[in-house]
């Protein structure tokens, strides 16, 4: 196992992180539980989950999978804050209030003590950030968090955070979790860059592009009926573009010259771009992080970089996965 360095944390983690969004919605306790276990036999020692993935039953479930096999202290987890997890106003964002309430929360869904890394899901626009890295540096200070991270963050704000910390002595952000595949490159621009200056992990959602970069959505443009773009519509419908799936078309033929499935390929290509420390793949089925699991050992030939390059120039997309966020105003014109 090769494994990486956390940021600029000494903390060595698995090239490739688990994602848990799936636990507790479309895959059920018994399997979810199946899938972490697969995971950590396999050499994965880090998991990601979020408070609001599934309203808390994501949380609940890793929790008890580290409790019935004895190995929390062999993971490092990792868990997030901002979304709405209730019906009162201060039930989201990122207010103090919220930061140290959800943070209880999750301990007690997570059954630890501590979280390793506790990240903000989203960027706080509209409350000063010296107002959230405050609440993070006292949890840091009381124990029940080691390290903190940001998400789906603009670069300027990334910098504008480690400023603040830097001036008042605060704790930092050791990473930054982007969206970023092979159809949308546009963190390699600025983002990626500051995070390599500034020892900061990457730690890429949706390395596969919802999908399309394995296969799962039809050149045609048709939504599988279980997909997240059909059952969840919106900004995920608004993902899958001609544009992208004709680039996931070149990519499972070159992957199938290689003897890959596209999925081993995409996320290898992922795992191995500069600047990345491990990308979060997200299993539905065991049958998913079985095909995973490979790629940690592979490495991306540097022959087959300018092959995805002709694909989707750097810096470039032709998916938009920023989609969600209020900062991005471009978007991709299919």
């Amino acid at each position: 196992m090769e494994y990486r360095t956390l940021g600029r944390t000494g903390v060595l983690v698995s090239p490739l992180c688990l994602g848990a969004m799936n636990f507790g919605g479309p895959t059920n306790e018994e399997e979810s539980i199946q899938i972490i276990n697969r995971a950590l036999d396999g050499g994965i020692n880090f998991i990601d989950t979020a408070n609001v993935y599934n309203a808390g039953r994501s949380e609940e479930i890793v929790g008890k999978a580290l409790l019935m096999n004895g190995k929390r202290n062999e993971v490092i987890l990792a868990t997030k804050v901002f979304g709405k997890m209730g019906t009162q106003p201060n039930d989201q964002g990122a207010s103090r209030y919220h930061i140290l309430k959800s943070c209880e929360d999750s301990l007690r869904r997570l059954q630890t003590d501590h979280i390793d890394l506790y990240q903000l899901h989203r960027p706080p626009l509209n409350i000063p950030q010296d107002e959230v890295l405050r609440a993070f540096d006292d949890l840091v200070r009381s124990g029940k968090v080691l390290y903190i991270g940001c998400s789906t963050h603009p670069a300027w704000m990334v910098m504008e955070a480690l400023s603040i910390s830097e001036k008042y002595g605060l704790a930092r952000y050791i990473s930054e979790q982007p969206p970023y595949n092979l159809l949308d490159r546009r963190v390699e621009n600025e983002l990626i860059p500051l995070c390599q200056k500034y020892g900061m992990a990457v730690l890429p959602w949706s390395p596969l592009a919802m999908g399309m970069l394995a296969g799962r959505y039809p050149s045609d443009g048709s939504l599988p009926s279980d997909s997240r773009a059909a059952t969840r519509g919106g900004s995920f419908k608004d993902r899958v573009t001609q544009k992208g799936l004709r680039v996931a078309q070149a990519v499972d033929q070159m992957a199938k010259e290689r003897g890959l499935s596209s999925a081993q390929l995409a996320l290898l290509w992922v795992k191995d771009q500069p600047g990345v420390t491990a990308p979060i793949i997200g299993p539905r089925t065991l049958q998913h992080i079985e095909s995973f699991l490979p790629v940690i050992d592979m490495h991306l030939n540097d022959d087959d970089r300018p092959l995805f390059d002709n694909l989707v120039h750097p810096g470039n997309a032709v998916a938009d996965f920023h989609n969600t966020n209020e900062w991005m105003k471009a978007r991709i014109l299919d």
